[in-house]
């Protein structure tokens, strides 16, 4: 866990110094590119061909709902916008990225996402289920990975490295900023802003609550079928606040483990996607 937070921690200052990791530290052979498109963020991902952070940028959006894509030219503009961006920075031309998915969600919503990536002028590499590419990151085999995102609550359970099981209900990150705005009598942008803010946390989290208890409900009811989970690793921007660790333990009974950075995980992970002759 030491290993994976340093990673997160040290991503996360290449996204908010918008710098690049030291080239002479880079592995040989190509970069690789995790293209995350969340309910609330956009996040991209650049690796070294050893999985070791390049550069990363994040944009707030609203083009994907709940894993369903709303708007499409919207994406494919944010994504490529992005990528210009990076390759600015890098100064290389990124050519491959993966992409990410909900479990569960229709296949022809998989099919858009896969779409932005290639509308993007990237040559897609696979698109994986987002709890498991964050398992990926963290480098679990076994156990339960719980993505919290914007819009939804994806679960996975991992025995030996393989998923046996995936799950996503939606309820995430805007369903807390709808709680908010509605107890407070404010627009959605102010709450959504309030939420974000560390000075007013302990009484959002007091407020938006029951929304992690549904979130928690909703991973009790998938374990059900697994009594053998002891511990829940949680990633995703909705588990930010300092009291959900403990609010998902006690409403789960389980272990709960999140990761420094928890909102970088998933790119991170999807990012780690095998080079064509199966090396990772």
């Amino acid at each position: 866990m030491a290993h994976t937070d340093l990673t997160l921690r040290e991503f996360a200052g290449l996204i908010r110094f918008r710098s690049v990791a030291s080239p002479d530290q880079w592995a040989d052979g190509p970069l690789k590119v995790g293209v995350d498109l969340g309910t609330a963020n956009l996040v991209l991902a650049v690796l070294d061909a050893q999985n070791r952070p390049v550069a990363g940028i994040t944009h707030r959006s609203s083009v994907v709902r709940d894993g369903i894509v709303v708007d499409y030219m919207g994406a494919v503009h944010a994504v490529r916008n992005m990528k210009q961006e990076l390759e600015e920075r890098i100064g290389r031309k990124l050519d491959r990225a993966a992409a990410a998915i909900p479990p569960g969600i229709h296949p022809g919503s998989t099919r858009a996402i896969g779409n932005i990536v290639e509308a993007a002028d990237f040559e897609l590499a696979e698109i994986v289920d987002e709890p498991t590419a964050a398992a990926r990151f963290l480098g679990l085999r076994d156990g339960a990975v719980v993505d919290v995102g914007g819009g939804t609550t994806g679960i996975s359970v991992l025995r030996g490295g393989e998923v046996l099981a995936s799950f996503d209900e939606a309820t995430g990150g805007t369903h807390m900023t709808l709680v908010l705005a509605g107890a407070k009598g404010i627009p959605f942008a102010e709450a959504e802003a309030e939420k974000l803010d560390s000075d007013h946390e302990r009484d959002t989290f007091a407020l938006v609550r029951p929304v992690v208890d549904k979130m928690a409900s909703i991973v009790n009811r998938f374990l059900e079928d697994f009594p053998e989970v002891a511990t829940i690793h949680v990633v995703g921007g909705a588990c930010s606040f300092s009291e959900f660790r403990d609010a998902f333990a006690n409403q789960t009974g389980k272990r709960v483990v999140i990761p420094a950075e928890p909102l970088l995980a998933t790119p991170l992970g999807i990012a780690m996607y095998p080079f064509a002759d199966g090396r990772v």
